[in-house]
């Protein structure tokens, strides 16, 4: 199973994966330039492009693979498919306002770093408290809802062409995020079934799902 996994903040991209990743054990790429994002460097193509070539001929990417992050622009999707045949691109769709209301309801312990949402599970016992130890919560400056609305934004200003690049190609396979994670990770794994994209057995059955 070799895909990609696309959609706005919100949409739950990393949380699919690292479920599809625990469940079937191939590997969820993601960020493989992280180096260069955390020092506000604009990451050339060419670099980008290299780095997950090297990464994708690795041997725990032999079974499939689920990128995240990658392709962000249109010359990185062609070049993709220079290195790879991906199966399918996942578009999880979520809408803005959804987004914004599991994005800004979303908290930080400063402590210990857990994260909770005062919308969604897991939601803090005690009102926006830490469970462990009873720290404050706080909300990123990126969580807060204006700057969630601009984010969702400018990713389908930014994707729209890479979006339509997979629409052609018929290799864009869209999904409705905006209901629970129970309910939408077994729509994700029937569609990719269905399109027989997902032949592997699970390696683990008790994978916890939401």
């Amino acid at each position: 199973m070799k895909i990609v996994l696309i959609g706005a903040p919100g949409a739950g991209k990393g949380t699919y994966a690292q479920i599809l990743r625990e469940k079937y054990c191939i590997p969820h790429i993601s960020r493989v330039v992280k180096s260069y994002i955390e020092k506000g460097l604009l990451v050339p193509d060419e670099i980008v492009i290299e780095v997950v070539s090297k990464r994708l001929k690795q041997p725990d990417a032999s079974r499939g693979f689920i990128l995240d992050g990658f392709p962000r622009t249109l010359e990185q999707a062609k070049a993709l498919d220079e290195i790879v045949d991906v199966d399918a691109v996942v578009h999880l769709v979520v809408s803005e306002e959804v987004a914004v209301r599991r994005l800004s309801g979303r908290r930080i312990c400063p402590v210990c770093n857990r994260v909770y949402n005062i919308y969604y599970e897991p939601k803090p016992r005690e009102d926006e408290k830490c469970d462990y130890d009873g720290a404050q919560l706080i909300r990123r400056p990126d969580d807060e809802p204006e700057v969630v609305r601009n984010r969702y934004r400018v990713f389908y200003e930014t994707f729209k062409p890479i979006i339509e690049y997979y629409r052609v190609s018929n290799k864009l396979i869209e999904v409705d995020s905006n209901k629970s994670i129970k309910e939408v990770f077994p729509v994700v794994e029937e569609v990719l079934r269905r399109n027989k994209i997902l032949r592997l057995q699970p390696c683990k059955e008790d994978v916890r799902v939401g």
